[in-house]
């Protein structure tokens, strides 16, 4: 293989540079990571999104047929990498909209709603929640109970959804719901568009262990939403749900932040000395810094198959589970390692006086945690490499 990127994705690699560089925000080191549910932060992220759409960039890997920039496989790689390396702000309704809701309005939705929804999402004129897992609905998500009984020309939905990421700031819900109890779990689900804002719909937040309002509780009662708002067929939502899950797992850009984590740990370890000796003299932190280096090396390569794989037509799917739990696992690995390094000043937030980096390392292990559980835990995700890949039976 061939590790290299051609001459036209390294020349695409130096535009995103020049244009993060101009249209970025300058900012000190650890700002914005304990920050990401304050309103300044979501208004820095929407602003930068609407930035990237003037730009075209919004949904670059989307077909310029539906008004996408066209990007390669490759060239969304490059984009990723870059967009960690800047720390670009996050905008959650956005992202979910681009990378799975507009995918699947075009691929299963009717010429009406592409008409509709999709120059919107490009737009960033509306951004989207994901609606899928429920207090007993998580890894087994096919055991969603939320109903949608059509009444005409609405669906009437009743239910309750959790771990539902920016909730509270979009502006509708991309929602898995069972149109047919009878049928057998996978068969009877449909996927909807609801107004957040719609009757019946309430948002209460749930605040993580790291302090912060990502996740949110959602309830739907008698919640009216007109059909013209099914996407796809009725009762064959499951196949779609699957399809955008593969792509949320295999994502490119974290072990670029893990690399820049550990770089600003090194350094951190040179000028800090204990007993009149710099950190990195001592042997149990230099290995413990040279085993994280080596698993998110590791982690680096293996997330470049992901869109070697697209880049041939094959669609990803052990390999994005692979990706998932050894970035998943190896990021809290690493913030396991930050902490031992800095001892009890890793427990101070930011803010505090003596926190090492701003507190950047007391968010990043708290908010490590959920590394394992959020877009499939590392338990069912390892079920999918043994199944799908090793060819393990079911039972």
């Amino acid at each position: 293989m061939d590790f290299r990127f051609s001459t036209k994705e390294e020349a695409f690699r130096r535009e995103v540079d020049d244009f993060f560089k101009a249209a970025l925000p300058k900012k000190d080191p650890g700002d914005a990571d304990d920050e990401l549910d304050s309103d300044a932060a979501f208004a820095r992220g929407k602003e930068f999104s609407k930035k990237l759409a003037k730009k075209g960039w919004l949904a670059l890997h989307w077909p310029k047929e539906y008004g996408g920039y066209g990007a390669s496989h490759m060239e969304q790689l490059v984009y990723s990498e870059e967009s960690a390396h800047f720390g670009v702000p996050g905008d959650t309704p956005a992202s979910m909209a681009v990378s799975w809701v507009g995918p699947a309005i075009m691929l299963y939705g009717t010429e009406e709603q592409k008409k509709n929804w999709i120059p919107k999402i490009l737009s960033r004129e509306v951004g989207f929640c994901t609606l899928y897992s429920e207090p007993e609905a998580g890894s087994d998500l096919a055991s969603l109970r939320t109903r949608a009984v059509q009444d005409g020309d609405f669906f009437v939905v009743n239910g309750q959804k959790v771990w539902n990421s920016g909730a509270h700031r979009a502006d509708y819900g991309w929602l898995a719901a069972r149109t047919d109890p009878d049928a057998p779990k996978h068969k009877g689900i449909s996927l909807f568009i609801m107004d957040m804002k719609s009757p019946g719909v309430t948002v209460k937040p749930l605040i993580n262990l790291a302090g912060t309002h990502e996740f949110n509780e959602v309830f739907m009662e008698n919640v009216r939403i007109p059909k013209a708002n099914l996407v796809g067929e009725l009762n064959r939502g499951w196949y779609a749900l699957a399809v955008a899950l593969d792509f949320e797992r295999s994502g490119t850009g974290r072990s670029i932040g893990m690399r820049k984590s550990l770089a600003e740990l090194v350094q951190y370890c040179k000028r800090t000395k204990a007993d009149g000796k710099p950190l990195s003299d001592n042997p149990v932190i230099r290995n413990e810094l040279a085993q994280r280096a080596i698993e998110i090396e590791v982690c680096h390569w293996l997330s470049y198959r992901v869109p070697w794989m697209r880049s041939k037509g094959l669609l990803p799917n052990k390999e994005a589970s692979i990706g998932k739990v050894m970035g998943s696992e190896i990021n809290q690995r690493f913030q396991v390692t930050a902490q031992k390094i800095l001892g009890m000043y890793g427990q101070l937030p930011k803010g505090s006086k003596r926190a090492p980096m701003n507190g950047r390392y007391y968010y990043g292990f708290l908010r490590s945690m959920a590394n394992t559980i959020e877009a499939g835990t590392s338990e069912i995700n390892r079920n999918i490499i043994a199944q799908r890949g090793l060819g393990l039976p079911r039972n």
